[in-house]
């Protein structure tokens, strides 16, 4: 006997064996069925529900998902042996229940048992995307989300530029740029999206340009239009999330409420000289989340929100803010961490220092309190804009 088929023989004296019929029962009463194989393996299929983690991963990141040492794990390979090898390491690791699925993946298949094809992303995909891949966080299934997601982003200037090239680079797979400026020689101070040689462009052409040359796989939609009553909830609505880029009150309150009425989470920020600020409003149930007239209920007199023309800005202070309200984006396209909802987040630029303050859900808000209207009005005159 070869020194392989004793390891073999001492593993399958050691380790349980189960079929794979008896895996799907088990799995339907609570235990956790992992696919050890590796990803070009899954091409063909991967039992349903089951959490796929190649076997170079095992170790590494079992714990993520398997927190309770005493949960059954049944570990399962193409054709039986390799799984025998990882509940070695598991039970080194000290889960108590684990156990190994007869013939693997191909006893599976032959049983007749659920099969899920996962999406499978090509070559170029894989290096794209490869360090989103190697985080358990986000890994193929949140890349294949984000892939999916559609984000509608108001704005294409100072905040939209970092915005923009970042959901364009994480893999955000329609990005909608609504804008009707522009491109100015005063912009490219801050505005890094567009560049000297598209001075005169309107700005979604030049964003777009800039976004599918960074990252030719995505869709990117351009809308040369100002956002009004009349059309934003036709150019808003089916996307995912919407970040507010925009650089005036109006728009701010029109995108509020037209967030509310579409049910879809609104990332805010802003900037003035040397400050930024960050929030997340609304999302599908009114009422949970705070919204920006919770915050705001009424706009302020023009004097007192003067726009980065009349006040300036720093040209860095869009990049801090822009890329935090991307990575907000990030999150909530792919349910991760706690969104910004309920806190706004300052930044003070000269003391180099971030500071929170809670936002409650106004119980009386006009725009999401039971019973609140939402209707949709352009406010310009009320601002003196």
């Amino acid at each position: 006997m070869s020194l392989k088929d004793r390891r073999l023989s001492d593993l399958r004296a050691r380790i349980p064996e189960i079929a794979a019929a008896e895996a799907l029962a088990l799995q339907a009463r609570g235990a956790l069925l992992v696919d050890v194989r590796e990803d070009e393996e899954t091409v063909t299929g991967t039992p349903a529900g089951a959490l796929r983690l190649p076997r170079g991963f095992l170790e590494l990141r079992i714990e993520e998902t398997a927190s309770d040492p005493t949960r059954p794990i049944l570990l399962m390979c193409a054709g039986g042996t390799r799984s025998l090898f990882a509940a070695e390491d598991l039970l080194r690791m000290g889960y108590g229940d684990v156990r190994s699925v007869t013939g693997g993946f191909s006893a599976w298949k032959a049983a007749g048992l659920p099969v899920e094809v996962p999406p499978q992303l090509d070559a170029v995909q894989r290096e794209r995307y490869r360090r989103h891949l190697t985080m358990p966080e986000v890994g193929e299934a949140g890349q294949h989300r984000l892939l999916r997601s559609r984000v509608a982003l108001i704005g294409a200037g100072g905040l939209g530029s970092p915005i923009a090239l970042y959901l364009a680079a994480a893999g955000v797979g329609r990005l909608t740029l609504i804008d009707d400026d522009r491109v100015e020689r005063s912009n490219l101070q801050r505005q890094i999206l567009h560049a000297e040689s598209r001075l005169g462009q309107r700005k979604v052409e030049s964003g777009r340009a800039a976004l599918l040359d960074l990252n030719p796989t995505i869709e990117v939609v351009a809308h040369d239009t100002r956002l009004e009553a009349a059309n934003v909830l036709d150019l808003l609505a089916g996307h995912d999330v919407v970040v507010d880029g925009s650089d005036n009150l109006p728009t701010r309150y029109l995108v509020n409420d037209a967030c509310l009425r579409l049910g879809v989470p609104n990332v805010y920020g802003a900037i003035f000289r040397f400050e930024g600020q960050v929030s997340v409003f609304g999302g599908a149930t009114p009422g949970v989340r705070p919204c920006y007239r919770c915050l705001f209920p009424e706009p302020p007199p023009a004097e007192y929100a003067p726009s980065c023309a009349e006040a300036g800005v720093l040209g860095v202070l869009p990049g801090v803010i822009g890329t935090i309200m991307a990575a907000e984006t990030i999150k909530l396209l792919l349910g991760l961490g706690e969104p910004m909802a309920g806190r706004l987040l300052l930044y003070d630029g000269l003391r180099g220092e971030f500071n929170e303050i809670a936002v409650p859900v106004d119980p009386h808000c006009p725009s999401c309190s039971p019973g609140a209207s939402c209707e949709l009005t352009d406010i310009a005159a009320v601002c003196g804009a």
